[in-house]
């Protein structure tokens, strides 16, 4: 699946590089996470950035807050796989720390260093060592004096405080900027976005922090983050959640593949949402599939419906598909049949032709059967589900009589 042409036109942005990935300027849009383990724990951090790698991660950060972490951070560079981020917050020292251990971009917060002198002191060796930095504006910690200046946290407060640290590092000629403006409230991290998008050409970093455990903190990031992607604002993402790390990194990629912004790169499970007609668990079913296919780099959209009359038409668009019926689906490639197959074998058939479609590709596949025999033995089997199950279980025909009847002569 390639990106979306008809996806909206995003906002035009400078381009920064975060050690060799592009951000802003045109660049896809990427998927960021951050490690939950000490950083000083060389070994138990790589294996998690590793695994936000795997799961499709860009770019990853991690803590420095002491000087220990800083000491690992100068291990884990070298052995990364993807750009490492150092999250820096009250110590402006930890950051020049950073960027010695070799990090490949810093995250400031602009509310908890404040000092003119300090903030210049990083901008100034980030300009000579060409770090990028993100400017991480949080609605929960901001300067005292912009809460008090617009009596709380507000998008124009957010908005000031990032312009105002823009100024410092415009006094030491540093330009290497992306921004956050981020909130737990999705409202008010929509309208700040919106605002600073007005105002500066900076990339911009997403997110909803502290939104908190799935699944509502899956609804509230997607919320506000598909809301600014469907505008064109935005050109790096993350998803905060108290989970696994690696769950963000695989929301992050969904949203941006589901909303036609990355080339997909897993399947893309769709299914019916279950109603009386299914002869099977539909939602059993649809959740092995899910189980199966989590692991398999399989770009291709696979459906499970619970219906045989409706399900291989309601799916036609998909790569691949299963539409079940009384213990038995009837498997389909692009709305063709290909075969019925016992209840038992679904999902296993479901990833063996996945599997031989992602190799061999769509005609290939429709090539191995014989589509007329195998139409023709999906078509006996809808007849036998509709005899079954009746094929007018509304009566229709009598009840029709009877409308025309309490109508007729007219008013």
């Amino acid at each position: 699946m390639e990106v979306d042409s008809t996806a909206v036109p995003r906002r035009t942005t400078r381009q920064i590089f975060v050690g060799d990935v592009p951000v802003g300027g045109g660049a896809p849009i990427t998927v960021q996470s951050m490690t939950i383990t000490k950083t000083a724990d060389v070994d138990g951090t790589l294996q998690q950035i590793y695994a936000l790698a795997a799961a499709g991660a860009d770019i990853v950060r991690c803590t420095c807050n002491e000087t220990a972490a800083a000491e690992g951070l100068a291990q884990i560079v070298p052995r990364s796989p993807v750009p490492i981020i150092a999250d820096i917050h009250h110590q402006y020292k930890m950051a020049l720390a950073a960027m010695e251990a070799g990090v490949q971009g810093l995250r400031l917060n602009p509310g908890n260093i404040r000092r003119a002198d300090h903030i210049r002191a990083v901008a100034t060796e980030a300009r000579d060592r060409a770090i990028p930095i993100r400017i991480g504006v949080n609605a929960g910690s901001l300067d005292p004096a912009l809460y008090e200046k617009y009596g709380g946290a507000t998008p124009e407060a957010m908005v000031e405080s990032a312009k105002h640290e823009i100024g410092y590092f415009d006094e030491v000629g540093f330009d290497l900027i992306k921004i956050s403006v981020k909130a737990s409230s999705v409202p008010l991290m929509v309208e700040a976005y919106r605002q600073l998008s007005e105002v500066t050409d900076y990339p911009l970093h997403l997110g909803v922090t502290e939104a908190g455990p799935p699944p509502a903190g899956l609804v509230k990031a997607t919320a506000g983050i598909a809301t600014l992607l469907l505008e064109g604002i935005g050109d790096t993402i993350r998803y905060s959640l108290t989970a696994d790390p690696v769950e963000e990194v695989r929301a992050g990629r969904q949203l941006l593949e589901a909303l036609g912004l990355r080339e997909r790169k897993n399947v893309d499970l769709i299914a019916c949402p279950s109603c009386g007609r299914a002869e099977v668990d539909v939602i059993e079913i649809a959740n092995r599939a899910m189980e199966a296919f989590e692991d398999r780099k399989l770009p291709l959209q696979i459906a499970v419906m619970g219906c045989v009359v409706n399900g291989p038409g309601e799916a036609r668009d998909a790569d691949l598909g299963i539409a079940a019926g009384n213990s038995r689906g009837h498997l389909f490639v692009k709305g063709q049949n290909v075969a019925v197959v016992p209840e038992d074998e679904m999902v296993d058939q479901l990833v063996e032709w996945a599997e031989f479609i992602t190799e061999h590709g769509v005609e290939a596949a429709l090539a191995r059967v014989d589509l007329v025999k195998a139409a023709r033995e999906a078509e006996r089997d809808r007849a036998r589900l509709l005899d079954d199950q009746g094929s007018d279980a509304n009566h229709s025909a009598e009840k029709i009589v009877e409308i025309r009847k309490a109508t007729a002569g007219g008013a």
